[in-house]
């Protein structure tokens, strides 16, 4: 049986196209619209060398998430392209990401970390734009790591280039 509405005839085939178009028409603008970084397995050490980094572990169904989810996606509009900070984001809803939140230690969402991503530490602050902004302003620096030695005081290469002539056994 067919129904018609005005231009649009009602029918099974038109059912599951419309069930099939929706979903890819949000997806759509939800990928256009989305500034912040989607990090992963495959690329986490690519989009996150040399970079200071403020990192959102999250799940999509989480309520907290969804929340800040606009602030955040602001806050990572203003940082593209930075040769400095990124703003990101890891799925932890995700099994391909299971290594990277339980390296972060995630245990509830949002989890939010920033710093040098091979030593990455806690933010407890405030989830609003402001505070996010004013934080990702102050603390995403540079800094000395492996990735920036040039940064690092005679002490700090010293303890770097220590561990780096280390045996893996030794270490």
């Amino acid at each position: 049986k067919h129904l018609t509405f005005s231009h649009f005839e009602y029918s099974p085939v038109n059912q599951l196209n419309m069930k099939l178009i929706i979903p890819s028409i949000a997806l759509l603008f939800a990928s256009t619209s989305a500034s912040v970084v989607v990090l992963t397995p495959e690329n986490f050490a690519e989009k996150t060398k040399g970079k200071t980094v403020f990192i959102k572990y999250f799940a999509p169904w989480c309520g907290h998430c969804q929340a800040m989810a606009e602030d955040w996606e602001k806050l990572a509009g203003e940082w593209v392209d930075n040769p400095v900070g990124l703003i990101g984001e890891v799925d932890c809803d995700n099994e391909v990401n299971d290594e990277l939140c339980a390296a972060a230690g995630v245990q509830g969402f949002p989890t939010i970390k920033y710093g040098d991503p091979s030593a990455l530490e806690d933010y407890s602050g405030p989830r609003e734009y402001d505070a996010l902004a004013d934080f990702a302003k102050e603390n995403l620096v540079p800094i000395c790591s492996l990735n920036n030695l040039d940064l690092c005081d005679d002490e700090k290469k010293a303890i770097i280039t220590k561990f780096q002539e280390m045996s893996v056994d030794d270490l």
